[in-house]
């Protein structure tokens, strides 16, 4: 049998498919929402520990530079020794006071690019500590990040486990149901359940009222509503309208609820000399 075109649905008709797809919706609504936060909170974390990775690296790379330095700098120092004993040697032949000086000048000189390069190397050990003991901070919150990831990770996948095949149940009849909604009207359904709030893009008229805002509505688009005639959206928060017997759901009004009996009130009577005295009511 050819399947109907959307186009060729009364207003009643897309109406009630629309509510019923916005009830399976809902459902899934439900589904996702029992694993709470823990879908965000599983993304945080992942990206916390890539941002403690790239700290991590920058940390290490700091450390490999000094420690550079530091070899760098031992041996700019063995440089300046070999240097101060050949000056040292070069005293015993000089000729003149102008070459004792000049040696003089070259040995003080090398003593102190001595000293600076151990004051460098001081510097750059420290650096080295610091860095290596950040290093080891940051490691440790890698690790706790990790396990914390692990654990949430557990209870995601077990929650989607216990409602994955119930969840892409719902997910098929959506489509049926999408299939059987004429395009524009689902554009337009979809753009209004993005926008609200509770993810309702239709809702069923309450005590006079949207079901989706809560503001009145007035009588007379009451009763357009319930002649299902022409999609009617709430002039508030612009979901759409439908009555709650196109919903399914029963109203009951305060004329139509049951009474409850009401319990006779028994008079007791007590004497008082010759006369009889009613006893008040309890």
């Amino acid at each position: 049998m050819a399947k109907k075109d959307p186009t060729d649905l009364s207003v009643e008709e897309r109406l009630k498919t629309l509510y019923q797809l916005q009830t399976t919706l809902s459902e899934i609504d439900e589904k996702r929402a029992l694993r709470g936060e823990l879908p965000l909170e599983v993304e945080d974390l992942e990206d916390e520990i890539a941002g403690l990775m790239t700290r991590i690296e920058k940390i290490q790379a700091d450390v490999d530079e000094y420690q550079r330095a530091v070899a760098q700098k031992k041996g700019e120092i063995e440089t300046a020794k070999a240097s101060v004993e050949r000056y040292k040697a070069q005293l015993d032949e000089v000729k003149n006071n102008r070459e004792y000086d000049t040696l003089s000048k070259e040995i003080e000189f090398q003593t102190l690019e001595i000293e600076l390069c151990n004051k460098k190397i001081k510097e750059a050990n420290f650096k080295i500590e610091e860095r290596k003991a950040e290093l080891e901070q940051n490691q440790a919150a890698v690790e706790d990040r990790r396990q914390a990831l692990e654990m949430k990770k557990s209870e995601l996948d077990e929650i989607m486990e216990e409602t994955r095949a119930e969840e892409e149940k719902l997910k098929i009849k959506v489509k049926e149901l999408e299939l059987k909604i004429e395009p524009r009207l689902l554009t337009s359904f979809k753009r209004i359940r993005k926008n609200a709030r509770n993810g309702l893009g239709i809702v069923y008229v309450q005590r006079d009222a949207c079901g989706g805002c809560f503001n009145k509505i007035p009588p007379q688009r009451q009763l357009d509503i319930k002649m299902h005639k022409k999609v009617i959206v709430c002039e508030y928060c612009g979901r759409i309208l439908i009555d709650p017997e196109l919903a399914g759901v029963k109203i009951v009004t305060p004329g139509t609820e049951e009474k409850k009996p009401r319990k006779r009130a028994i008079r007791k009577t007590v004497k008082k000399s010759d006369d009889i005295v009613p006893e008040a009511e309890d």
